[in-house]
């Protein structure tokens, strides 16, 4: 693998998103950096330009859709044996490609490595965290940094009303092309999450999502983690209120 292309979902993704090419930038060798775009408003386009200026192997591509439908639009973009999804709210650990590159081999469809949530501090929590989210990619699949052979989603044809669980949808789809997906806690990414999920009515809104997306077996197995995310939440909400 000397070269890989990077796809990047983003629409009003300014928060991050500098942080997250820079990232990209750094610790990949980047054939394209392909860029799937749902017409954002924000400064968004202004960041794309200005890495595509400096750079020159920025794709761009404008899309209305679900994050189904632009995962699929940007495969279609896939010049290389492997590529690299990137979720635009995180930036990845150093030597993250030469440390999911290790863990290749010729029945490996894809490798993930773990989210870690920005601010998490507490090692008890830290490693339990690093568990469940664990074994939530083993459930339902991740795409916040996940390496995969282009052969084993070649003609993937991912559902476009898919907004959610469209992870799930793509990992499904190498495990039954005959392919292992590799989780691993080292490389990793920090996610840089957004301030409503800080909130016990935005832990709320993704259980539910998960609920009203997934399937009944999933959703059943999910319910203990998302209920530990819930707690992590309203934890972190009262320690930072006792900080004041």
């Amino acid at each position: 693998m000397d070269r890989v292309d990077v796809i990047v979902l983003t629409k009003n993704s300014e928060r991050v998103l500098e942080e997250c090419f820079n990232s990209i930038i750094k610790n990949v060798p980047v054939n394209h950096l392909i860029v799937v775009d749902g017409y954002s408003t924000d400064s968004t386009l202004e960041i794309v330009r200005r890495f595509q200026e400096k750079f020159g192997n920025l794709i761009l591509i404008q899309h209305k859709g679900t994050r189904g439908s632009a995962r699929l639009r940007g495969i279609q973009e896939v010049q290389t044996g492997w590529f690299l999804f990137v979720d635009s709210d995180v930036t990845l650990s150093d030597d993250w490609f030469r440390k999911a590159n290790d863990l290749v081999a010729e029945d490996v469809g894809a490798v993930w490595g773990t989210e870690v949530w920005a601010g998490m501090q507490n090692p008890a929590v830290l490693k339990l965290f690093l568990k469940i989210t664990r074994r939530i990619f083993e459930i339902r699949g991740g795409t916040h940094d996940l390496l995969v052979r282009y052969d084993s989603v070649k003609d993937i044809d991912i559902p476009r009303n898919l907004h959610v669980f469209e992870d799930t949808f793509i990992t499904e789809w190498i495990r039954r092309k005959g392919y292992r997906l590799v989780a691993t806690y080292d490389p990793y990414c920090v996610h840089y999450r957004p301030a409503f999920v800080w909130t016990i009515k935005g832990s709320i809104e993704i259980t539910a999502d998960a609920i009203r997306y997934g399937t009944l077996r999933k959703t059943l197995q999910l319910i203990p983690a998302y209920g530990f995310y819930t707690v992590y939440v309203l934890y972190r909400s009262l320690s930072q209120k006792l900080r004041l």
